[in-house]
């Protein structure tokens, strides 16, 4: 409540009239900002209860970001006929295969990283700690070592999915939260009501026990781990307009953390079999508030990495209590 109300105090201040707490547009920025972290963490949410962890969907982001705008780049060149007759279509085409391109590389990245966990049977940890560092690395080739500008005319329909305010103003909120809030339902659907949900609670619960209930814990681990690359992909979509059609290689570096962040402070458990779609939600709308109060009150981006890690630590460690209780 209080950085809500920093927020706009700011913002009244600048605006030279008195602050009003609570207001819509306060409320559409903090929205706004937390779908990116939002829609990453929905993915980050199976794979933790599944009982797995994914240090590498920062710089997934970051590198389907970049993905995009390369095609965006490369393909505005190979279209230059074709924009020429038709260039409404080229558009769209070129936009298309971008934006698709994109999530499959997002799906790639997770599929590469729960092939090697489950087929290896590798620690979740120390693999997805080894694809960040080459995920990263695979987007510097392809940018050259600077980021990647997107040629052309982007439409407005992916132009406009992170802009706070909406036109029209009866959306209330921007595109991308839509999204969010859309891809977030149909999660919370599969883990309550499918097979693939129990499943996936299952293995986070006991991994062993679902192994014997007949449970193909291989196949359902590598389908957590695409999913979530799924949600990665529309993630950096995401980057990819904040940037204002940029693609930067390095720029997902720490946003895993805050992903992490939100599916823990929203309930979620690290020891698995335990989280959910509208905590993850939550959690992330609470980072968003304490990154914005950080920002108004001048608070260094080094102390708000602190102080998100101590909230890591400190819901981890409520977690264990819990878990110890129980036991007890």
């Amino acid at each position: 409540s209080l950085i809500f109300g920093a927020i706009e105090y700011q913002v009244a201040t600048d605006e030279g009239r008195e602050p009003q707490f609570f207001t819509s547009q306060s409320v559409q920025v903090v929205l706004n900002h937390a779908s990116l972290i939002g829609v990453a963490a929905l993915g980050m949410t199976l794979i933790i209860i599944a009982g797995g962890i994914d240090l590498s969907a920062g710089t997934a982001i970051a590198l389907t970001a970049t993905v995009i705008a390369w095609i965006y780049r490369e393909g505005f060149d190979g279209m230059a006929d074709w924009r020429d007759t038709s260039p409404m279509l080229a558009t769209l085409s070129l936009s298309a295969l971008a934006v698709g391109g994109g999530v499959l590389t997002g799906c790639l990245c997770g599929f590469i990283n729960g092939g090697l966990i489950s087929l290896l049977r590798l620690v979740p940890f120390i693999v997805t700690l080894g694809t960040m560092t080459a995920f990263q690395g695979i987007g510097r080739t392809i940018s050259g070592e600077t980021p990647v500008r997107a040629y052309g005319k982007v439409p407005d329909a992916i132009a406009s999915l992170q802009k706070p305010y909406p036109d029209p103003e009866w959306m209330l909120v921007s595109p991308g939260v839509w999204i969010m809030l859309i891809l977030a339902a149909i999660v919370a659907l599969a883990l309550r009501y499918t097979v693939f949900g129990r499943h996936v609670f299952a293995i986070g619960s006991n991994e062993s026990t679902a192994r014997l209930c007949g449970i193909n814990v291989v196949r359902t681990r590598i389908l957590v781990y695409t999913l979530a690359g799924l949600f990665v992909g529309v993630a950096g979509l995401y980057q990819f307009t904040v940037l204002g059609g940029e693609g930067d290689p390095v720029s997902g570096l720490g946003l895993e953390l805050k992903v992490i962040a939100a599916v823990v402070i929203g309930g979620g458990s690290l020891n698995g079999g335990r989280g959910s779609i509208l905590g993850t939600l939550s959690g992330a709308c609470i980072i968003t508030v304490i990154q914005h109060g950080c920002v108004l009150i001048g608070v260094p981006d080094h102390y708000q990495d602190i102080l998100i890690g101590l909230i890591i630590i400190a819901a981890v460690t409520i977690d264990q209590l819990r878990i110890r209780l129980q036991a007890n």
